[in-house]
């Protein structure tokens, strides 16, 4: 049975949120503060639905400890904050994806069942050059060194590194990573690639790994030895 820890302090969100994740026939539980999340948290659920405007402490901390702690689960954070920056803090800190209040429950259930889903019947090891991403363990290497990505980043990478060479649509990857056709507008998508081409020591301007192809997507060139 599938865990959802989901954190949220507004009972009129938290209720028929709960609901509806149990409908899809996950195993919910549910808190209201940070703290007692962070305690929860050490039960290993398989995923965190988080809220960022918590009583105690702010869900971007609760995120760094449980990042901090090594919990690896996927987490999605839940903003009322619509402000751009205040996205790519909540990535940076190791969220997996958020969703601005108020929310679609549909989409929202969209991006819990893309967060859960595993690779299945891939190579457990990818090559390229000096990366090498390890899908059964889902870590990433490069030169030797782990980078640390979060399950979305990684999500991302995998799919970019298997098409290596080749255009990757961003209907593609929103389809492929977040398990929805999309239309409108790909923040989450461009601020992920963002976060993941940092980490990676990428240059925006001269790309070693990812490549911007205007009006269709990204490419992933083969790292130089």
């Amino acid at each position: 049975m599938i865990r959802v820890l989901l954190v949220e302090d507004d009972r009129g969100i938290s209720d028929p949120l709960a609901r509806a994740l149990r409908r899809e026939g996950y195993t919910v539980d549910v808190h209201d503060t940070g703290l007692s999340a962070l305690e929860a948290a050490k039960a290993r659920p398989d995923l965190v639905v988080l809220d960022l405007g918590l009583p105690d402490i702010d869900g971007l901390e609760v995120c760094r400890r449980l990042r901090a702690d090594g919990r690896t689960m996927p987490v999605l954070i839940l903003t009322a904050r619509a402000d751009e920056l205040d996205a790519v803090v909540g990535l940076d800190a190791g969220a997996d994806d958020y969703v601005t209040k108020p929310f679609r429950v549909a989409e929202l259930l969209a991006r819990v069942r893309a967060l859960l889903r595993r690779n299945v019947g891939e190579s457990t090891d990818e090559h390229q050059g000096a990366l090498r991403l390890d899908a059964e363990a889902r870590r990433a290497y490069f030169e030797g060194e782990e980078v640390p990505l979060t399950a979305k980043e990684f999500d991302l990478l995998r799919v970019l590194v298997r098409e290596q060479g080749r255009v990757v649509t961003r209907e593609q990857l929103m389809r492929e990573v977040w398990d929805t056709e999309w239309f409108g507008s790909t923040k989450t998508l461009d601020m992920h690639i963002s976060v993941l081409r940092r980490k990676l020591g990428d240059d925006v301007a001269h790309p070693r790994f990812i490549s911007t192809v205007r009006g269709l997507g990204f490419r992933f060139e083969r790292p130089q030895q």
